[in-house]
C-alpha cells in the first residue's frame, strides 16, 4: 500500500513545473507528493511556491526547503494535489479523514487544476462507505449533534489520540456522519451548507479535475469528462 501511495505521489509531481504556485495536500498519500517536490526543489532547482492545507504539511514542506506562502498571499493556485478518502463514479469525493477538510477545500476552491491521488481501494460506485466529516464551531456543537441524530445521520464525535475532543487547525470540532450509501451527495451537501453552526463538510462534489489511481496494475489517470 505504501508503495502505491509513493507511486501516485511521484506521478502527481510530474504535473508541477517551474513558476507554479502549488497546493500541498494533507495525509499519508499527499506526503509522498510533497516529499517528491522537496527532492525536485533540492536536486533539480525546481522554482515553485507552496500553499499548505494543514499545520502538519507546513512542517513537512519547511523541512524539505519548499518556499511557502499563505492562501491570502497568492492570487490563485496553479495545481493542488491531495488525497481523498472515497471517490464515486462521478468523481465526487469525501475528504477530511485527517481533519484538514476546511483548509483543503479553501485551497482547492482557488485552484486551476485540482488533482487527487489515491489507491484503488478508495474508488466506489456511490459514496457512503466512508464517514462524512463535518467541521463545526464549538458553540452549540452538541445541539448540532442532536440535530444530526434526528436527521438519521448517525453522528459521532471525533476524538484525538489522547481521547479528547479533536480540535482542528482552525480551532473547530469534527462530527462524523455515517451513511451506508449517499444517493444524492449534492443534495446532502446543500443541506449541510445551510445548517447553522457548520463551518464546512467533507463532501467535495464536482471539484476535482484529475484522479491518479495506484493499483496492482500500476498507475492510471482519470480525467473529468468535460
Amino acid at each position: 500500500m505504501e508503495n502505491l501511495k509513493q507511486l501516485v505521489g511521484i506521478k502527481a509531481a510530474e504535473f508541477v513545473s517551474d513558476g507554479m504556485i502549488v497546493g500541498l495536500g494533507t495525509g499519508s498519500t499527499a506526503a509522498f507528493f510533497v516529499e517528491e517536490l522537496g527532492r525536485r526543489v533540492k536536486e533539480e532547482n525546481l522554482d515553485i511556491v507552496g500553499v499548505t492545507t494543514s499545520h502538519d504539511t507546513t512542517i513537512q514542506a519547511k523541512a524539505l526547503g519548499i518556499p511557502l506562502k499563505s492562501i491570502d498571499e497568492v492570487t490563485h493556485v496553479d495545481v493542488t494535489v491531495d488525497g481523498a478518502d472515497e471517490i464515486d463514479d462521478d468523481l465526487n469525493g469525501i475528504k477530511g479523514g485527517g481533519a484538514a477538510l476546511l483548509m483543503e477545500k479553501i485551497v482547492a476552491s482557488y485552484t486551476k487544476h485540482y488533482i487527487w491521488i489515491v489507491d484503488d481501494s478508495k474508488l466506489s460506485r456511490k459514496l457512503g462507505s466512508f464517514k462524512v466529516p463535518v467541521e463545526v464551531i464549538p458553540y452549540g456543537f452538541k445541539q448540532l449533534f442532536r440535530h444530526f441524530e434526528k436527521q438519521g445521520f448517525k453522528p459521532s464525535y471525533r476524538y484525538d489520540d489522547k481521547g479528547d475532543l479533536l480540535v482542528t487547525d482552525m480551532k473547530h470540532h469534527i462530527i462524523d456522519l455515517h451513511f451506508d450509501i449517499i444517493h444524492e451527495p449534492k443534495k446532502l451537501a446543500k443541506l449541510l451548507d445551510e445548517t447553522v453552526g457548520v463551518v464546512e463538510h467533507g463532501l467535495f462534489n464536482n471539484m476535482v479535475d484529475t484522479v491518479i489511481v495506484g493499483s496492482s496494475n500500476g498507475v492510471s489517470i482519470i480525467d473529468k469528462k468535460k
